[in-house]
């Protein structure tokens, strides 16, 4: 029979005097026949809460006859000694509350049986704790120390790789080579063994030799085995401080605890905080020891988003009051980053992003996503990064990371090897972890072109796929992306073409829902108030300003709950008029794509109008309406989102000079006289490579953006024809 804990340490009975309550009991003077007694009590007569009718356990019992999830509150309400024995001793006390969950289960069947015996198997203890422990307050990976080792703890984390299981033996026979002799010895629990005798015990007759040192061989058919994983926990990334690596655990689930979590879950784990000697060890160092938790339960954390947030009641009745004010949408948008001067198109897509729209499951099987992926594209100092950073401070999951310091393992999922097992396993990067959240990647432009494909799957798809190491999987992804890149000369060029101010592939920006030009314009009335912005900032960052800064911190929280609470409880969908607003706006754009295509063939747009730019919209609406918790997105929420799409993907489209959109009056002029000089130059008929054009043009003191942009003119007018892939340049007129 396999318990938690076949290697218990067991106590004589030396009696003890009780007192008149019979669940007395006395955990300095404990037995195990006392132990067991309390347990199947419990069992039989607990009546938790305002069950006073029905015996939950009991009930929980005869009904599942594998497993019994228990509440480590309700036992302290039994018996205060018994609980403070499971969190001090776990190890030796859950072997027993097993045995008495599996006796009382026997006893059942035996008399409902005439006493005949079922063959039951062991029925193995959940044990979970709805408040927090009375021994121990931890609560983070951080908070273990060795006074902890071998008693109960309670921590949070996010699970980040998963090995495949294996069985794990709590007995095994072992028969001797010369004498043929079987023992049956148990196995330490958790990561430990078995010792196996040097020498065979078996009496000898008169005469006959002993058995050889180290005599015994292992029976693998006759041991009996239970499944075991091993998993690795990891501090949720809103937990580490600024500076900190993130520090992680190696779990050890047994039984039924096995093939039920992912990388990337979110998880709280009740274990027993135990310790081994790895194999990485040194040789000689025995007082070193790995420590790691056996789990007694683990249990993924509710909601979506898998938020650690509990709403009350009167949390909730705030919430839908604050739904229902007047303009709900500006009350929002203002909250956004209060210290950015300006900037609102921004604020409202970040917004938007943090609220996200509603995931759909499809009839086929397929899935449409809900969150909204965010581009900000410009000028350097002009709070790009900012934005990122108050984004992933209010969401309620949230990875900040580099570009130039990421890589594409690190973004979505990479197979590492264990050293002491050598097995290949799972490890999911920054995507996975902030699985329900947002991932906010800063220098978005400095990432190699083969990571950010990496990130094309899980930007659409939400999911990240894995074939390596003779692992294929498929791991969850499901996440809003803030994004922040620079242009490709640091600064962006009205004289340059949006595609070239752009420098992103359009299979990338097309997964962008909204995508915004960020520049810096030279503005005396927009600086002198963006410098009382910053001062004001500087001024009441003091000391004397702490009121201030608690009441902004206590606007952060809430805006952090408010929007679980939306993502948790609202889902809107179309309504009939925004679906009509909608289409007739994507058949609108698609027109003016086919019409901008048709006047100018050489210039392609960076971002083209798809489908996914109609989804784009669909997303945006739901979010606007759901930050009103209201369940269908009308014709305003619809023109609201058009109005923002406009002004962010479709403008980034249009920026920038083509042959049609010079910025100025004085480039129109210096452009019309650089078209005199290349016609000067180049006769009617005659051909010139665009190279020697561009080297002449220069030594006269032009620029080479200028006479591209004369160029392409004078091609739309007819004037020159491009050649041989525009090296070559024929005047035609």
């Amino acid at each position: 029979m396999a318990t938690f804990d076949e290697a218990r340490v067991t106590f004589a009975y030396q009696g003890f005097e009780t007192t008149d309550n019979p669940n007395y009991i006395n955990e300095n003077e404990l037995t195990n026949a006392q132990t067991l007694r309390c347990f199947k009590e419990f069992i039989n007569h607990s009546q938790p809460g305002d069950a006073r009718f029905t015996y939950h356990y009991r009930d929980q019992l005869y009904h599942n006859k594998t497993k019994l999830t228990v509440d480590l509150a309700h036992i302290r309400g039994w018996n205060a000694n018994i609980a403070n024995l499971l969190e001090t001793k776990p190890a030796e006390a859950l072997p027993l509350f097993e045995q008495a969950a599996t006796e009382v289960l026997k006893e059942h069947y035996a008399n409902i049986d005439n006493g005949a015996a079922l063959d039951i198997s062991t029925v193995q203890i959940m044990l979970n704790s709805s408040t927090p422990l009375v021994q121990s307050r931890t609560r983070s990976i951080r908070d273990l120390a060795a006074e902890r080792v071998s008693q109960l703890v309670m921590i949070t984390g996010i699970i980040t790789a998963a090995a495949k299981p294996k069985h794990k033996a709590t007995s095994i026979t072992v028969q001797c080579r010369s004498c043929k002799a079987v023992q049956t010895l148990a196995c330490k629990p958790g990561l430990g063994g078995a010792i196996i005798p040097s020498g065979c015990n078996q009496p000898r007759l008169p005469g006959e030799e002993r058995c050889e040192r180290d005599p015994f061989i292992v029976l693998p058919d006759r041991s009996q085995y239970v499944d075991q994983q091993q998993l690795k926990l990891q501090e949720k990334p809103e937990d580490v401080p600024t500076g900190e690596m993130p520090r992680h655990v190696l779990l050890i689930s047994d039984r039924q605890h096995c093939n039920h979590f992912t990388p990337g879950t979110r998880v709280n784990v009740l274990g027993i905080y135990s310790t081994f000697k790895g194999k990485a060890m040194e040789k000689g160092m025995n007082s070193l020891q790995q420590p790691y938790i056996r789990v007694v339960s683990m249990m993924e954390e509710a909601g979506d988003s898998h938020s650690r947030f509990n709403f009350t009641q009167e949390e909730i009745t705030t919430f839908e009051r604050y739904a229902r004010s007047d303009k709900i949408h500006e009350l929002i948008f203002s909250q956004i980053a209060p210290n950015i001067f300006g900037a609102d198109e921004i604020k409202k897509a970040v917004a938007a992003l943090l609220f996200g729209g509603s995931r759909k499951s499809l009839p086929d099987g397929t899935n449409r996503r809900g969150d909204i992926n965010v581009l900000l594209l410009g000028d350097p100092s002009t709070a790009k990064s900012q934005f990122l950073k108050f984004a992933s401070k209010v969401a309620p999951i949230s990875v900040y990371t580099s570009g130039k310091g990421s890589s594409a393992a690190g973004l979505t999922a990479t197979v590492v090897q264990d050293p002491n097992s050598r097995e290949f396993y799972l490890e999911g990067g920054a995507m996975v972890l902030a699985d329900n959240g947002v991932v906010c990647i800063d220098e978005f432009d400095k990432m190699r072109p083969e990571d950010r494909v990496a990130i094309h799957e899980a930007m659409e798809q939400q999911t990240i796929s894995i074939a390596k190491a003779g692992i294929t999987t498929m791991l969850k992804s499901r996440t809003s992306v803030l994004a922040a890149a620079n242009p490709p000369s640091g600064r962006y060029d009205d004289l340059k073409t949006a595609q070239e101010n752009i420098d992103l592939q359009s299979t990338i920006l097309s997964r962008f829902d909204l995508i915004f030009i960020v520049k810096d314009p030279a503005d005396p009335d927009r600086d002198k108030m963006i410098a009382r912005k910053v001062l004001d900032n500087h001024r009441t960052a003091g000391a004397q300003q702490r009121e201030q800064q608690s009441s902004d911190a206590k606007d952060v929280d809430f805006l952090r709950r408010y929007i679980h609470y939306c993502r948790s409880q609202c889902f809107p969908r179309l309504s009939e008029q925004a679906q009509d607003r909608l289409a007739a706006f994507y058949v609108e754009i698609r027109g003016e794509a086919r019409s901008s295509a048709t006047r100018d063939d050489s210039e392609t747009p960076p971002v083209p109008v798809t489908v996914r730019q109609l989804e784009a919209i669909i997303r945006i609406s739901e979010s606007l309406a759901k930050m009103s918790l209201t369940p269908t997105a009308t014709l305003e929420h619809a023109e609201m989102a058009i109005q923002l799409f406009t002004k962010a993907t479709m403008d980034a489209v249009k920026s920038g000079v083509t042959a049609y959109n010079i910025a100025s009056d004085p480039q129109r002029e210096r452009i019309h006289r650089l078209e005199d000089k290349i016609r000067r130059r180049v006769g009617i008929g005659s051909y010139i490579t665009q190279k020697r054009l561009m080297e002449e043009m220069v030594a006269l003191g032009e620029s080479e953006m200028f006479v591209m942009r004369a160029l392409l003119a004078m091609a739309a007018g007819g004037d020159i024809e491009f050649k041989r892939e525009r090296s070559v340049i024929q005047r035609v007129r």
